[in-house]
């Protein structure tokens, strides 16, 4: 990956390798499944829990009035964010452009696909990359990892734009 950089035409641009471009498809698949599944067959999903969280811990009569007041249009803003970063995403690899707006749906949709990695692998503050990629985890860690320098880039990149540095 080339990281984020701004760009003098304003934009923000990466180069991603055909390999990051697949797995990012990849993700943004399985993110969807579970923003267009039925709410009722992944109530206990822990990463729907994730991205949805309670409004009110403490009292779970309020928590299902903010729920129904609120879910629809969170599942909506993800999903067109998810569509913006897949409509921008060059499938075979190569150079992402971003405007500001299309900026802010990467760094969304790449927070909810840390979230739901982080949490399906159990991610604490003490969670270190893998020194050696040896099995199935240590993969999925990488990727964790490597979507956190992807969206760390991007946010470098939106203050370097931002401060009119290039």
């Amino acid at each position: 990956m080339k990281p984020f950089r701004a760009a003098r035409s304003g934009e923000l641009v990466a180069g991603l390798e055909p390999a990051e471009a697949q797995i990012l498809g990849l993700l943004l698949d399985q993110l969807e499944q579970l923003l267009t599944a039925d709410a009722e067959d992944v109530a206990d999903d822990p990463v729907v829990e994730r991205l949805f969280p309670d409004g009110h811990r403490s009292d779970a009569g309020m928590a299902a009035d903010y729920r129904e007041l609120t879910e629809a249009s969170l599942r909506n803003g993800k999903a067109d964010d998810l569509a913006t970063v897949r409509a921008s995403l060059p499938a075979g690899g190569g150079d992402v452009r971003l405007d500001a707006d299309q900026a802010g749906a990467w760094l969304r949709t790449s927070n909810d696909l840390r979230l739901a990695l982080g949490t399906r692998l159990g991610i604490t503050e003490e969670t270190e990359p893998p020194e050696d990629v040896a099995d199935e985890t240590d993969q999925q860690l990488a990727v964790y990892y490597w979507l956190t320098a992807l969206q760390g880039s991007l946010v470098d990149a939106l203050v370097a734009s931002r401060s009119g540095r290039r």
